[in-house]
């Protein structure tokens, strides 16, 4: 019997039709002389004899049905009075019906509507069936299937005829359909039924209204064909014509397009000598001849959009009902051509990959225990792509263990030439730019974020690589999935395989002649034995761990055309020589030298990060023109004490400097670096000099958390919109100046723990966009400071939550003038201050809802509170006056909760938390 998971037309049937009658009144006649004519054109046909139909032969007949690759039910006058005529219906119409199998009716001197609404005889048979069996629900489901099976396309056969013309009208379509509509699937076609199901629900089969483009897309060698072939052959009998046009990919470099306009005819309509001339004249004669049949049309390996303009131009093209289906690795040419509906085919899973192997390993369906291990590793391998599970399986098969071991070493090492040649057509159809952006990705860049992968290749490429990525997406080459919250970019281990053969064959036996880098193994070889050539163009050394490196102090000198070098976790002894011209990315962690090479030239230079380098320094640096660089990363540069002029790096976006634990300067150039987006200086512990002046108008993020020697912040010269956070918490500046008001797009400052903070410019409150403000362990802090001019009744600030958590020298003064422009703040926090009144002027801060006075030791008097105030924590107020604590009592509202610890006398009041 044909595996459940398959296709229906995937096996070799036990019959090609099956036969259901009633014996008494066409066993002999009509359906014998049948049953003789299908079985001498070739048909395999199932009737039952006699026998068959008494005792126990239902399940012989269930197995003949669903054996059975379509049924022909021949309705006589007496079919209703016969209940096992009936039951046997069900079975085909629920074995065969709707597994996508055919069934047709042959209506034998009947009416089909009597038979579609159990009409005359068939009405009187299903009355006496009603009065003999007492299960309705029975005699309902039969009233059903013969209404069903009814509207099927069938035959009818009335008095005026030929029984024998009859009888060759339906051998003659019969055997028309068997022979047209078996299109091969795959010799084990694992994990296709819910592939199938899938791209039939896009397909919509039984709508007639309009018509449907569906696009198969994905990698070479992951079942496209095998899927659309196996859909066509579930619904192929559904369709006045279909036409599947093969390999169009392959063919259209053989043939003219005009040829597969005139197979495609030929199909449909049957005219085999149609000479369209030219693909301009055999578009419109596909429209006129197609356009009101009910096509089904399989496009296979479609490449270039000519071909679907040639071909299947529109839905115009077909009469309504019609469905077709293309198939390519082009996601793009599918979008473009408009199909709507598109199904991506994926890997097949672990069960799945390991049963189509051991099909071809082993010649059975599982694999044999003693090789359960290794055939783990071709999975691991393959990764679910069915062309890799059958070639590799294929060539183990009959192999000892060791073998096995042997070739799969060999696979892993240089990919197996068969699979090689799928893939790579899809690498042989980009234009030459994308073929160096994949390269560069499947060599390098698998498994790194979006937003890294393109900056490197724009960086190492000199242009944006944007298109080229997206044309990657399309062809099914890469693939971007979200991780963590970050756009990762993903490629199928295979393609990656083939990405790097390509370029190992550049040059098979010498690394130092390839244009890319990757094996630590090769670049070792090439650095020791100085066999460098000006053929590289990327080289990434990353090693597990540190590892020194014996190397030729002047390997890298050949490399002229050297646009990418990474290092990690090596260190290199000996005087360094770099490629003077034509570097663009150099990311060195642990880089050794105490500046760059005296004749390096860094005009092209967009990236530099050397993190970790100990010895770093600038010194000695005397070429400072660095007119490309965007990026400088020198975070963890231990010796590294000033920042130079760097005047000369316009482009400069993002300048890293954390952890320089001996930065002491950084020069005031840096503070007008127009592009500048990000500067980052936390941790640089002994950072007492920035830029005293600073316009950066792209500066989106500033970090100078824990500079301890930090003593102030630059002056800011005008609007900078783009900053939005602001943390100076562990510095030792003692104020900011009053143009920190220009950092307007600020939404959260935090100025914790710095100790000598005396002042706050009243400015920073007024910042428009400042939503939380921080100053806790500010144990100095003592004032708010107004800039002359200033207005305060008009000023307003629109900060939200305000914390100055242990501000001992808060005072009544600082309050005062602080309160009145917290209009809308709705958390704030004095804990541990010095303050001893709470002046009523909070009354105006409308919206605050948590107030925070614990451990307010000073605080005697609360003159008043806002009125939406619902949680208000006083703990520890030693010295609050009895005339305060009542004043809370009659000013809060039931819904407030206090908490107090010296309340006794307040007991009674409902709310209050003791």
């Amino acid at each position: 019997m044909a595996n459940s998971t398959s296709s229906s037309f995937a096996y070799e049937w036990s019959y090609d039709v099956f036969l259901n009658f009633r014996g008494e009144d066409t066993r002999y006649g009509f359906t014998g002389h049948l049953f003789h004519a299908l079985c001498q054109k070739g048909v395999k046909t199932f009737m039952d004899d006699q026998d068959l139909r008494k005792g126990e032969g239902i399940s012989a007949l269930m197995e003949a049905i669903q054996e059975s690759r379509t049924a022909i039910v021949i309705f006589s006058k007496d079919y209703a009075s016969s209940q096992s005529c009936l039951e046997e219906l069900v079975m085909i119409m629920e074995c065969l019906n709707h597994k996508g199998r055919l069934v047709w009716p042959v209506f034998y001197k009947v009416d089909p509507c009597d038979v579609r609404h159990q009409k005359e005889s068939y009405a009187e048979a299903l009355a006496k069936q009603e009065t003999r069996i007492s299960d309705k629900d029975k005699v309902n489901k039969w009233r059903s299937v013969l209404q069903a099976a009814a509207n099927l396309y069938g035959w009818h056969f009335g008095e005026r005829r030929y029984e024998y013309e009859f009888i060759g009208e339906i051998v003659q379509e019969v055997s028309k359909w068997i022979n047209r509509s078996t299109l091969h699937v795959a010799h084990h076609p694992v994990g296709l039924e819910s592939r199938v199901q899938k791209v039939k629900s896009l397909l919509d089969v039984e709508s007639n209204d309009g018509v449907n483009m569906v696009g198969i897309y994905g990698i070479g060698g992951i079942g496209k064909t095998t899927l659309a072939c196996d859909v066509y052959n579930f619904i192929a009998h559904q369709f006045e014509g279909h036409s599947i046009i093969a390999d169009i990919r392959e063919n259209s470099m053989k043939k003219d397009l005009v040829q597969l306009q005139e197979t495609l005819l030929c199909d449909v309509v049957g005219e085999k000598d149609i000479k369209l001339g030219n693909v301009k004249k055999g578009i419109p004669i596909i429209k006129s001849r197609l356009c009101k049949k009910k096509v089904l049309l399989i496009l296979d390996d479609v490449d270039k959009l000519e071909q679907l303009e040639a071909l299947a131009g529109g839905p115009d093209w077909f009469g309504p009902g019609s469905r077709i289906i293309i198939t390519t690795r082009d996601m793009h040419l599918l979008h473009f051509h408009d199909v709507k509906r598109t199904y991506k085919v994926e890997g097949l899973n672990d069960v799945e990959a390991l049963e189509l192997f051991s099909r071809d390993a082993f010649k059975r369906k599982h694999v044999d225990p003693d090789y359960l291990e290794i055939s783990k590793r071709v999975l691991q391998h393959s990764n679910g792509l069915p062309l890799a599970l059958k070639i590799i399986g294929s060539d183990l098969y009959g192999k000892t263990d060791l073998e096995w071991k042997s070739a799969l070493d060999t696979y892993e090492r240089i990919p197996h030439d068969d699979i090689q040649q799928i893939l790579r057509v899809s690498y042989d159809g980009l234009k030459e730019f994308e073929k160096e952006i994949f390269l560069d990705i499947a060599c390098f860049f698998k498994g790194y974020t979006l937003s890294y992968v393109k900056d490197m290749l724009h960086s190492g490429r000199s242009s944006a690589p944007d298109n080229a990525i997206r044309v990657l997406i399309d062809k099914c080459l890469i693939e971007i999935d979200k991780l963590c919250d970050k756009l990762c970019v993903r490629m199928h281990d295979l393609i990656e395989d083939m990405g790097r053969e390509i370029v190992r064959l550049e040059s098979p036996s010498e690394p130092g002649e390839r244009s890319r880098l990757w094996s630590s193994e090769d670049i070792l070889h090439v650095f020791e034995q100085n066999k460098g050539s000006n053929k590289t163009e990327i080289i990434m050394l990353r090693l597990s761990k540190d590892e020194e490196v014996q190397w030729n102090p002047s390997a890298l000198e050949k490399m002229e055309n050297l646009k990418v070098l990474v290092v990690e976790n090596a260190h290199f002894f000996g005087d360094l020589v770099l490629p003077q011209k034509s570097l663009r990315v150099l990311k060195w962690y642990g880089y050794p030298e105490s500046s760059l090479p005296a004749d390096f030239d860094p005009k092209k230079l967009v990236i530099l990060d050397l993190p970790m380098s100990s010895s770093f320094t600038f010194n000695n640096q005397l070429n400072m023109k660095f007119k490309s660089l965007t990026e400088m990363n020198l975070s963890g540069c231990e010796l590294l004490k000033e920042i130079p002029n760097m005047s000369e790096a316009p482009n400069l976006k993002k300048l890293l400097l954390d952890n320089c634990k001996n930065l002491v300067e950084v020069h005031d150039s840096v503070g007008f670096l127009g592009k500048l987006e990000y500067l980052i200086m936390d941790h640089c512990t002994n950072l007492k000099l920035l830029p005293r002046e600073m316009n950066l108008t792209s500066l989106k993020n500033m970090g100078l958390w824990n500079c301890q020697s930090l003593m102030s912040f630059p002056e800011i010269l005008g609007k900078m919109e783009n900053v939005s956070e602001l943390d100076l918490s562990g510095s030792a500046i003692s104020g900011l100046h009053f143009s920190i008001g220009n950092l307007v797009g600020l939404t959260f400052v935090a100025l914790n723990g710095c100790q000598r903070l005396l002042e706050l410019p009243r400015s920073i409150f007024m910042l428009p966009k400042l939503w939380t403000f921080e100053a806790d362990n500010c144990e100095r802090l003592a004032q708010v400071q107004n800039e002359e001019g200033q207005d305060q009744e008009t000023m307003s600030s629109h900060v939200k939550k305000a914390s100055f958590h242990r501000c001992y020298h808060l005072t009544d003064k600082f309050l005062s003038t602080l309160l009145p422009c917290l209009r809308i703040v709705t958390d704030l926090s004095l804990n541990y201050s010095n303050i001893t009144i709470l002046p009523s002027c909070i009354s105006v801060c409308l919206s605050l809802t948590k107030l925070s006075l614990n451990e307010c030791k000073e605080l005697r008097e609360i003159r008043g509170l806002p009125p939406n105030i619902m949680y208000l924590s006083a703990m520890n107020c030693t010295s609050l006056t009895s005339e305060s604590k009542e004043m809370l009592l009659n000013q809060v509202s039931g819904y407030t909760c206090m908490v107090m610890t010296d309340l006794c006398c307040l007991k009674q009041y409902h709310n209050l938390k003791l």
